[in-house]
């Protein structure tokens, strides 16, 4: 007997392929037909008419941060109600194991660390994780049989560093037997189940201490080890995060890339690929370090984003606007004296300058003041100014668009809200990003779900993607956009019996009105343990989302079941090779 059966649907199997109407049955947490309607002989406990639906296999999200979210927030929320199944987390280096039992202060560290650099509620952090792990093995444990979705983890560069070095780990180099610990520990992590390596070299990737994080103090020889240590394990891979990631590589960076995902034998991912018109040049360059590893027996993927991620800014708490070069020590003096420097001509002008030179790489798109949007505001002096656009503002006060916002943000004591509107959104943006989705080695992906959860919401790609590409711009079919979101990112992980609607597979599935498949605006909610806030956006026309045959969505509202697993690579996850 079929544990659940759904009729009549509209079947786009993650493949690419032309779709279908099928009765597709469920038994066991698997796909146990898929048929012609009418067809099935079997009897099911439950059924249901899915006739003008879609049947879809679960997203899966390749870029995630979630390792603490998790604990609080099973369904890993908003993402599970866009479709997403599968996360993919401890990714650029950050990860919440391994401990160092011996010195008990490294859970706040790295609470403080993670708040920083991946704009986690540190209140949530301390309120809401367990912190009951030293082991990686014992954080995914920590996880297990609590869960709504899939979720894999890599094991992060900067946790192998502090257990191993200590402080030490930042600004040192590891003694040969402090490497050989740390090879131990990395080895460990992924008998446990870890997927791979993740690490970082970003110079935007600071301590809660404002410190450089330790895997920024690596040199190519350690992490060259750490990369063919990955080969030594099955269903394994490499995340990696360099400072031309943000806008173009350096040589030395596309070298360093290569020869890492070569010596793993395995692939290696990054994130993020910003793909903007104006900037033609960027796109080409990135992606030699894709043509330069295939070569060398390795590949590197490129994530981008297939949607324009809403993305708030504000001169009075951390957030990309302090990356910019020369910003972060005058955003980071307390709030009197942040005015007084703010209010000052001549330092307006060298932080515009700064803004606007080449070293700031795609940071540059950030300074177009004029097309800012006021949010919410906190004064009388600022009343009515909530959605207008600064340009306007600015003209009305006869004052240039940097001052204006300045002055707009003094009267609130710096806790105006600042919407940037985006300078990617033209035609030819568009079209060029549905040219760069054909490269074999682009993969969509890098939602930075479950960080900087007050500052963005890049959870919802995959319903406002599918939904541009059914009655937005078609930029693409349905059936191939489906792949995209399924498929391309299962096969790149290793995923076994995932990412495709056909017998056998795990029955992790999204069905939906394509009439209606959207999301909603991103709205700021303190729903975080101690009232903390972040971004949301609900999913509209989602029916059903389930994972292992059980439904965890229905009607675009949790059901509170959580039968998601830690997937654990070897045993959840195959090897993609790389070497011919």
């Amino acid at each position: 007997m079929l544990d659940h059966l759904i009729k009549g649907a509209t079947v786009v199997d993650g493949t690419g392929a032309p779709s279908y109407v099928a009765d597709v049955g469920l038994r066991d947490g698997r796909i146990a037909a898929v048929a012609e309607p009418g067809t099935l002989g079997e009897r099911a406990r439950s059924a249901e008419d899915a006739t003008g639906l879609v049947l879809g296999p679960g997203f899966v999200d390749p870029h995630t941060h979630y390792d603490a979210q998790l604990f609080w927030d099973p369904y890993a929320t908003p993402s599970m109600n866009h479709g997403v199944t599968t996360v993919a987390g401890g990714n650029c280096g950050f990860t919440l194991a391994p401990l160092n039992p011996d010195r008990p202060g490294d859970a706040d560290y790295t609470r403080r660390m993670m708040s920083r650099v991946e704009g986690m509620s540190l209140v949530a952090l301390e309120e809401g994780a367990p912190w009951n792990w030293h082991s990686f093995g014992e954080y995914l444990d920590a996880l297990e049989g609590r869960i709504a979705v899939n979720a894999g983890f890599m094991v992060g560069h900067c946790a192998l560093r502090r257990h191993v070095m200590g402080p030490d780990a930042i600004g040192g180099t590891p003694t040969p037997d402090q490497l050989d610990q740390m090879l131990r520990l990395f080895h460990e992590a992924m008998d446990a189940g870890a997927w791979g390596l993740s690490t970082t070299q970003s110079s935007t990737h600071a301590d809660g201490d404002g410190q450089p994080v330790a895997s920024r103090h690596a040199r190519p020889d350690e992490l060259l080890a750490l990369s063919r240590a990955v080969g030594d394990h099955e269903g394994t891979q490499i995340e990696a995060i360099v400072a031309g990631c943000l806008d173009r590589f350096a040589d030395e960076e596309i070298d360093l890339l290569v020869e890492m995902s070569a010596a793993a034998g395995r692939p290696l991912n990054w994130n993020v690929l910003t793909i903007d018109a104006a900037v033609p040049e960027r796109v080409p360059r990135q992606l030699q370090a894709s043509e330069r590893a295939r070569k060398a027996g390795g590949r590197i993927v490129a994530l981008t984003m297939p949607i324009l991620t809403p993305m708030n800014m504000s001169l009075g708490t951390f957030c990309a606007l302090n990356l910019i070069p020369g910003w972060g020590d005058i955003l980071g003096l307390p709030i009197p004296e942040r005015i007084a420097k703010l209010r000052d001509g001549a330092v307006r002008e060298e932080m515009l300058r700064r803004a606007k030179s080449p070293e700031a790489g795609v940071f540059r798109r950030l300074a177009d003041f004029e097309r800012y949007v006021i949010g919410d505001t906190y004064s009388e002096a600022n009343a009515g100014l909530t959605g207008r656009v600064v340009r306007d503002i600015a003209a009305e006060r006869g004052q240039d668009a940097f001052h204006t916002l300045v002055e707009i943000c003094a009267a609130d004591e710096m806790r105006t809200v600042l919407w940037p509107m985006p300078t990617d959104n033209d035609p030819a943006s568009w079209e060029l990003r549905r040219q760069t989705w054909e490269h074999e080695d682009v993969m969509l992906g890098g939602s930075d779900a479950g960080a900087h959860l007050d500052r963005m919401c890049g959870a919802p790609y995959t319903t406002r993607f599918i939904g541009d590409c059914l009655r937005g711009r078609k930029l693409l079919p349905l059936e191939r956009a489906v792949r995209m979101l399924t498929d391309d990112p299962a096969r790149l992980l290793g995923l076994r019996g995932r990412g495709r609607v056909a017998e056998g597979y795990h029955a992790d599935l999204v069905l939906f009105d394509p009439d209606r498949i959207d999301a909603g605006q991103a709205k700021l909610v303190h729903d975080l343990p101690g009232d903390s806030p972040r971004l949301v956006s609900r999913a509209t026309g989602m029916v059903s989302v389930r994972v292992g045959g059980v439904e965890t969505i229905r009607d675009d509202e949790i059901t509170g079941a959580i039968p998601g697993k830690v997937l654990r690579s070897g045993r959840d996850t195959e090897t993609v090779n790389t070497r011919t």
